[in-house]
Protein backbone atom coordinates (compact mmCIF):
# COMPACT_ATOMS: atom_id res chain seq x y z
CA UNK A 1 0.00 0.00 0.00
CA UNK A 2 1.43 3.46 -0.99
CA UNK A 3 0.95 4.91 2.41
CA UNK A 4 2.17 2.59 4.56
CA UNK A 5 6.31 3.30 4.82
CA UNK A 6 8.86 2.01 6.46
CA UNK A 7 10.75 5.39 8.18
CA UNK A 8 13.69 6.60 10.12
CA UNK A 9 12.56 7.87 13.19
CA UNK A 10 14.38 11.06 13.32
CA UNK A 11 11.86 11.62 9.95
CA UNK A 12 9.12 11.02 12.25
CA UNK A 13 6.94 14.05 14.17
CA UNK A 14 6.74 13.20 17.78
CA UNK A 15 4.40 15.98 18.26
CA UNK A 16 2.04 14.61 15.73
CA UNK A 17 -1.11 14.25 17.64
CA UNK A 18 -1.42 10.84 17.06
CA UNK A 19 1.50 9.96 19.49
CA UNK A 20 -0.11 11.69 22.40
CA UNK A 21 -1.92 8.41 24.14
CA UNK A 22 1.37 6.56 23.67
CA UNK A 23 2.60 9.68 25.85
CA UNK A 24 0.05 8.67 28.19
CA UNK A 25 0.45 5.14 28.71
CA UNK A 26 4.04 5.20 28.30
CA UNK A 27 5.99 8.30 30.05
CA UNK A 28 9.18 7.14 29.19
CA UNK A 29 8.19 7.22 25.37
CA UNK A 30 9.34 10.07 24.12
CA UNK A 31 12.92 9.94 25.83
CA UNK A 32 12.96 6.14 24.44
CA UNK A 33 11.57 7.81 20.56
CA UNK A 34 14.99 10.00 21.11
CA UNK A 35 16.63 6.87 21.47
CA UNK A 36 15.66 5.11 18.56
CA UNK A 37 16.09 8.44 17.00
CA UNK A 38 19.52 8.66 17.69
CA UNK A 39 20.27 4.45 17.03
CA UNK A 40 18.97 5.42 13.20
CA UNK A 41 16.27 2.42 14.07
CA UNK A 42 13.02 2.46 11.87
CA UNK A 43 9.17 1.80 11.59
CA UNK A 44 5.97 1.44 9.72
CA UNK A 45 4.05 4.27 9.36
CA UNK A 46 0.42 4.91 7.55
CA UNK A 47 -0.29 8.07 6.60
CA UNK A 48 -3.72 9.40 5.84
CA UNK A 49 -4.96 11.79 2.91
CA UNK A 50 -4.13 14.17 4.97
CA UNK A 51 -0.86 13.10 5.91
CA UNK A 52 -1.13 12.58 9.36
CA UNK A 53 -0.11 9.40 10.89
CA UNK A 54 -2.85 7.45 11.42
CA UNK A 55 -0.36 3.97 12.48
CA UNK A 56 2.38 3.17 13.60
CA UNK A 57 4.33 -0.13 14.29
CA UNK A 58 7.66 -0.84 15.70
CA UNK A 59 9.33 -4.53 15.51
CA UNK A 60 12.56 -5.35 17.72
CA UNK A 61 14.98 -8.42 16.81
CA UNK A 62 15.10 -10.52 20.56
CA UNK A 63 16.82 -13.52 21.03
CA UNK A 64 17.32 -13.28 25.37
CA UNK A 65 15.29 -14.78 27.68
CA UNK A 66 12.44 -13.14 29.01
CA UNK A 67 13.37 -12.65 32.41
CA UNK A 68 11.11 -9.43 33.26
CA UNK A 69 8.02 -11.11 33.17
CA UNK A 70 5.84 -13.77 35.29
CA UNK A 71 6.63 -16.60 34.56
CA UNK A 72 9.98 -16.28 33.09
CA UNK A 73 10.10 -17.46 29.63
CA UNK A 74 12.76 -19.01 28.04
CA UNK A 75 15.37 -17.74 25.49
CA UNK A 76 13.91 -18.08 21.66
CA UNK A 77 14.77 -16.42 18.42
CA UNK A 78 11.60 -13.65 18.58
CA UNK A 79 10.18 -11.04 16.72
CA UNK A 80 9.08 -7.81 19.32
CA UNK A 81 6.04 -5.45 18.42
CA UNK A 82 7.68 -2.93 20.20
CA UNK A 83 5.34 -0.47 19.67
CA UNK A 84 1.50 -0.97 17.75
CA UNK A 85 -0.48 1.53 17.47
CA UNK A 86 -3.51 2.95 15.05
CA UNK A 87 -6.46 5.04 15.08
CA UNK A 88 -9.38 2.93 14.58
CA UNK A 89 -12.60 4.11 11.84
CA UNK A 90 -13.40 1.19 10.57
CA UNK A 91 -10.71 0.70 7.87
CA UNK A 92 -9.33 -2.82 9.49
CA UNK A 93 -5.65 -1.17 8.89
CA UNK A 94 -4.88 -3.27 12.11
CA UNK A 95 -5.72 -6.51 10.15
CA UNK A 96 -3.03 -4.45 7.46
CA UNK A 97 -0.36 -4.55 10.49
CA UNK A 98 -0.55 -7.49 11.82
CA UNK A 99 -0.25 -9.20 8.44
CA UNK A 100 3.05 -6.86 8.47
CA UNK A 101 3.87 -8.43 11.77
CA UNK A 102 3.75 -12.08 10.11
CA UNK A 103 5.37 -11.44 6.69
CA UNK A 104 8.44 -9.91 8.63
CA UNK A 105 8.38 -13.00 10.95
CA UNK A 106 8.33 -15.82 8.75
CA UNK A 107 10.45 -13.71 5.87
CA UNK A 108 13.13 -13.92 8.24
CA UNK A 109 12.68 -16.78 10.11
CA UNK A 110 11.24 -16.24 13.95
CA UNK A 111 10.55 -18.94 16.49
CA UNK A 112 7.98 -16.51 17.73
CA UNK A 113 6.11 -12.79 17.59
CA UNK A 114 5.87 -11.40 21.29
CA UNK A 115 3.35 -8.06 22.22
CA UNK A 116 2.50 -6.69 25.64
CA UNK A 117 0.01 -4.38 25.98
CA UNK A 118 -2.71 -3.62 28.82
CA UNK A 119 -5.77 -4.94 29.44
CA UNK A 120 -7.48 -2.21 28.39
CA UNK A 121 -6.60 -2.30 24.99
CA UNK A 122 -9.69 -5.09 24.26
CA UNK A 123 -10.06 -4.31 21.20
CA UNK A 124 -6.64 -4.68 19.65
CA UNK A 125 -6.08 -7.41 22.89
CA UNK A 126 -9.12 -9.52 20.82
CA UNK A 127 -7.48 -8.83 17.14
CA UNK A 128 -3.89 -10.34 18.38
CA UNK A 129 -6.10 -13.56 19.72
CA UNK A 130 -7.69 -13.86 16.86
CA UNK A 131 -4.58 -14.74 14.81
CA UNK A 132 -3.23 -16.90 17.31
CA UNK A 133 -1.48 -15.13 19.71
CA UNK A 134 -1.95 -16.45 23.72
CA UNK A 135 -1.42 -15.05 26.43
CA UNK A 136 1.42 -16.43 28.39
CA UNK A 137 2.66 -14.24 31.11
CA UNK A 138 2.41 -10.41 32.48
CA UNK A 139 5.00 -8.46 32.93
CA UNK A 140 4.89 -5.19 35.49
CA UNK A 141 6.12 -1.58 34.70
CA UNK A 142 6.18 1.46 35.98
CA UNK A 143 3.41 2.23 33.89
CA UNK A 144 0.72 -0.43 35.21
CA UNK A 145 0.91 -4.18 34.21
CA UNK A 146 1.12 -5.56 31.04
CA UNK A 147 -0.37 -8.68 29.24
CA UNK A 148 2.40 -10.82 27.12
CA UNK A 149 1.34 -12.05 24.36
CA UNK A 150 2.92 -14.74 22.24
CA UNK A 151 2.62 -16.54 18.40
CA UNK A 152 4.40 -19.38 18.34
CA UNK A 153 4.94 -19.66 14.43
CA UNK A 154 5.39 -23.36 14.41
CA UNK A 155 2.15 -24.21 16.78
CA UNK A 156 -0.06 -25.58 14.11
CA UNK A 157 -4.19 -25.77 15.92
CA UNK A 158 -6.23 -26.42 12.40
CA UNK A 159 -7.98 -23.42 12.53
CA UNK A 160 -7.57 -20.89 9.57
CA UNK A 161 -7.27 -18.06 11.57
CA UNK A 162 -5.54 -18.99 15.03
CA UNK A 163 -2.98 -20.43 11.92
CA UNK A 164 -2.63 -17.43 9.77
CA UNK A 165 -0.60 -17.02 7.74
CA UNK A 166 0.60 -20.95 7.09
CA UNK A 167 -0.80 -22.59 3.96
CA UNK A 168 -2.52 -26.22 4.74
CA UNK A 169 -1.00 -28.29 2.09
CA UNK A 170 -3.59 -31.19 2.61
CA UNK A 171 -6.46 -28.88 0.42
CA UNK A 172 -7.62 -28.95 -2.56
CA UNK A 173 -5.73 -26.50 -5.12
CA UNK A 174 -7.10 -23.69 -7.36
CA UNK A 175 -6.01 -20.94 -9.93
CA UNK A 176 -8.31 -18.15 -9.41
CA UNK A 177 -8.30 -15.16 -11.96
CA UNK A 178 -9.21 -11.84 -11.12
CA UNK A 179 -9.15 -8.45 -13.58
CA UNK A 180 -6.22 -5.97 -12.96
CA UNK A 181 -8.73 -3.43 -11.36
CA UNK A 182 -9.88 -5.69 -8.87
CA UNK A 183 -7.10 -7.77 -8.37
CA UNK A 184 -5.07 -4.53 -7.01
CA UNK A 185 -7.63 -3.20 -5.10
CA UNK A 186 -8.76 -6.67 -2.99
CA UNK A 187 -4.85 -7.55 -2.99
CA UNK A 188 -2.50 -4.58 -2.21
CA UNK A 189 0.40 -6.10 -1.51
CA UNK A 190 0.35 -7.84 -4.90
CA UNK A 191 0.10 -4.77 -7.24
CA UNK A 192 2.69 -4.78 -10.30
CA UNK A 193 5.96 -2.37 -10.96
CA UNK A 194 3.71 -1.03 -13.95
CA UNK A 195 0.62 0.08 -11.72
CA UNK A 196 0.27 3.39 -9.95
CA UNK A 197 0.21 2.01 -6.14
CA UNK A 198 -1.73 5.55 -5.29
CA UNK A 199 -4.33 5.48 -8.07
CA UNK A 200 -5.44 1.73 -7.11
CA UNK A 201 -5.12 1.80 -3.39
CA UNK A 202 -6.91 3.73 -0.60
CA UNK A 203 -7.48 3.33 3.10
CA UNK A 204 -10.41 1.06 2.82
CA UNK A 205 -11.33 -1.96 4.44
CA UNK A 206 -11.16 -4.59 1.14
CA UNK A 207 -7.31 -3.05 0.92
CA UNK A 208 -6.28 -3.19 4.80
CA UNK A 209 -8.10 -6.19 5.85
CA UNK A 210 -6.71 -10.09 5.76
CA UNK A 211 -9.96 -11.29 4.57
CA UNK A 212 -11.69 -10.62 1.68
CA UNK A 213 -14.92 -11.74 -0.18
CA UNK A 214 -15.24 -12.32 -4.11
CA UNK A 215 -18.19 -12.66 -6.09
CA UNK A 216 -18.77 -14.59 -9.18
CA UNK A 217 -20.64 -16.38 -11.51
CA UNK A 218 -17.29 -18.92 -12.31
CA UNK A 219 -18.70 -22.41 -12.80
CA UNK A 220 -17.13 -24.83 -10.17
CA UNK A 221 -16.31 -21.75 -7.78
CA UNK A 222 -19.69 -23.20 -5.71
CA UNK A 223 -17.90 -26.42 -4.81
CA UNK A 224 -15.37 -24.61 -2.80
CA UNK A 225 -14.86 -26.08 0.76
CA UNK A 226 -12.92 -24.16 3.74
CA UNK A 227 -9.23 -24.62 3.93
CA UNK A 228 -8.84 -25.04 -0.12
CA UNK A 229 -6.13 -23.22 -1.23
CA UNK A 230 -6.39 -20.38 -4.39
CA UNK A 231 -3.44 -19.44 -6.33
CA UNK A 232 -4.45 -15.66 -7.54
CA UNK A 233 -3.82 -15.32 -11.40
CA UNK A 234 -3.97 -11.78 -12.62
CA UNK A 235 -5.26 -11.45 -15.93
CA UNK A 236 -3.53 -9.40 -18.91
CA UNK A 237 -4.15 -5.61 -19.44
CA UNK A 238 -6.00 -4.73 -21.99
CA UNK A 239 -3.99 -4.82 -25.39
CA UNK A 240 -0.99 -6.74 -23.99
CA UNK A 241 -0.23 -10.22 -24.70
CA UNK A 242 -1.33 -13.03 -21.94
CA UNK A 243 1.60 -15.11 -21.79
CA UNK A 244 3.94 -12.20 -20.76
CA UNK A 245 1.57 -9.78 -18.65
CA UNK A 246 -0.91 -12.76 -16.82
CA UNK A 247 0.36 -13.26 -13.89
CA UNK A 248 0.18 -15.57 -10.32
CA UNK A 249 0.48 -13.17 -8.22
CA UNK A 250 -1.10 -14.67 -4.18
CA UNK A 251 -1.43 -17.47 -2.24
CA UNK A 252 -5.11 -17.36 -0.42
CA UNK A 253 -7.19 -19.84 1.95
CA UNK A 254 -10.76 -20.31 1.41
CA UNK A 255 -12.46 -19.34 4.64
CA UNK A 256 -16.34 -20.01 3.76
CA UNK A 257 -18.44 -19.67 -0.27
CA UNK A 258 -21.79 -18.82 0.02
CA UNK A 259 -24.69 -18.49 -2.10
CA UNK A 260 -26.47 -15.34 -2.80
CA UNK A 261 -29.57 -16.99 -1.98
CA UNK A 262 -28.65 -17.70 1.33
CA UNK A 263 -28.62 -14.24 2.80
CA UNK A 264 -32.07 -13.82 4.27
CA UNK A 265 -32.35 -9.82 3.40
CA UNK A 266 -30.44 -7.22 1.16
CA UNK A 267 -29.22 -5.58 4.86
CA UNK A 268 -27.98 -9.22 6.01
CA UNK A 269 -26.01 -9.32 2.47
CA UNK A 270 -24.44 -5.90 2.66
CA UNK A 271 -23.14 -6.44 6.66
CA UNK A 272 -21.42 -9.83 5.04
CA UNK A 273 -20.05 -8.54 2.16
CA UNK A 274 -19.19 -4.59 2.43
CA UNK A 275 -16.54 -4.29 4.66
CA UNK A 276 -14.17 -7.06 2.87
CA UNK A 277 -15.43 -6.46 -0.68
CA UNK A 278 -13.96 -3.95 -3.80
CA UNK A 279 -17.60 -3.41 -4.79
CA UNK A 280 -19.46 -0.17 -3.24
CA UNK A 281 -22.60 -0.52 -1.38
CA UNK A 282 -24.31 0.25 -4.69
CA UNK A 283 -23.04 -2.19 -6.74
CA UNK A 284 -23.33 -5.01 -4.12
CA UNK A 285 -27.20 -3.85 -3.78
CA UNK A 286 -27.54 -4.43 -7.68
CA UNK A 287 -25.65 -7.94 -7.82
CA UNK A 288 -27.97 -8.69 -4.63
CA UNK A 289 -30.83 -7.83 -6.58
CA UNK A 290 -30.21 -9.29 -10.20
CA UNK A 291 -28.22 -12.58 -8.77
CA UNK A 292 -25.93 -11.58 -10.99
CA UNK A 293 -22.57 -13.49 -9.20
CA UNK A 294 -24.57 -15.60 -6.78
CA UNK A 295 -21.14 -17.22 -5.58
CA UNK A 296 -19.61 -15.57 -2.60
CA UNK A 297 -16.33 -16.60 -1.39
CA UNK A 298 -14.74 -15.32 1.27
CA UNK A 299 -10.78 -16.06 1.64
CA UNK A 300 -7.70 -14.90 3.42
CA UNK A 301 -4.64 -13.04 1.87
CA UNK A 302 -1.85 -14.97 3.02
CA UNK A 303 1.21 -14.50 0.57
CA UNK A 304 2.32 -12.21 -2.12
CA UNK A 305 4.49 -14.14 -4.01
CA UNK A 306 7.78 -12.75 -4.06
CA UNK A 307 8.75 -13.26 -7.31
CA UNK A 308 5.16 -13.26 -9.80
CA UNK A 309 4.75 -16.30 -12.40
CA UNK A 310 3.63 -15.04 -16.27
CA UNK A 311 1.58 -17.03 -18.06
CA UNK A 312 4.19 -18.71 -20.40
CA UNK A 313 6.49 -20.29 -17.25
CA UNK A 314 3.02 -21.64 -16.17
CA UNK A 315 3.09 -23.41 -19.05
CA UNK A 316 5.83 -24.42 -19.76
CA UNK A 317 7.26 -25.02 -16.28
CA UNK A 318 4.69 -25.48 -13.80
CA UNK A 319 2.64 -27.51 -16.46
CA UNK A 320 -0.25 -25.80 -16.94
CA UNK A 321 -3.18 -26.29 -19.97
CA UNK A 322 -2.74 -23.60 -22.13
CA UNK A 323 -6.27 -24.81 -23.34
CA UNK A 324 -8.14 -25.37 -20.69
CA UNK A 325 -10.16 -22.68 -18.88
CA UNK A 326 -7.73 -20.28 -16.43
CA UNK A 327 -10.87 -18.64 -14.80
CA UNK A 328 -11.21 -21.01 -12.03
CA UNK A 329 -9.24 -24.24 -12.50
CA UNK A 330 -7.64 -26.95 -10.15
CA UNK A 331 -4.35 -28.07 -9.90
CA UNK A 332 -2.58 -30.47 -8.37
CA UNK A 333 0.16 -31.24 -5.69
CA UNK A 334 2.95 -31.04 -8.00
CA UNK A 335 2.08 -28.25 -9.84
CA UNK A 336 0.95 -25.84 -6.21
CA UNK A 337 4.78 -27.01 -5.30
CA UNK A 338 6.23 -26.05 -8.75
CA UNK A 339 4.57 -22.31 -7.88
CA UNK A 340 5.27 -22.52 -4.83
CA UNK A 341 9.10 -22.92 -5.66
CA UNK A 342 9.25 -20.47 -8.42
CA UNK A 343 6.62 -17.71 -6.80
CA UNK A 344 10.10 -17.97 -3.99
CA UNK A 345 8.05 -18.64 -1.27
CA UNK A 346 9.12 -19.35 2.45
CA UNK A 347 8.69 -23.02 3.04
CA UNK A 348 7.93 -22.11 6.64
CA UNK A 349 4.49 -21.39 5.46
CA UNK A 350 3.41 -24.39 4.15
CA UNK A 351 2.09 -26.51 7.40
CA UNK A 352 0.58 -30.29 7.07
CA UNK A 353 3.92 -31.24 5.12
CA UNK A 354 3.51 -34.50 5.33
Amino acid sequence: MSNLRYVKFRNIDLNDPFFDSLKNDYKEFPVWFSKKAEEEAGAFIFNNDKNNIDGFLYLKRENEELNDTLPPLPKKHRLKIGTFKINPHGSRLGERFIKKVFDVAITLGFDEIYVTLFSKHQKLLETFEKYGFIRKAQKETSNGVELVLIKNISFITDNILKDYPNIPRKSNRYILSLYPDWHSRLLPDSILKTENPKQLIQDLSHTNSIHKIYLTRMSGTEMLSKGDTLVIYRTAEQGKAAEYSSVATSICVVEEVRNIDSFSSLNDFLKYTSSYSIFTNYELERFYKSKKYPVIIKFTYNIALKKRIIRKKLIEEVGLNRNSYWGFLKINENQFNKILKLGEVNESFIINKT
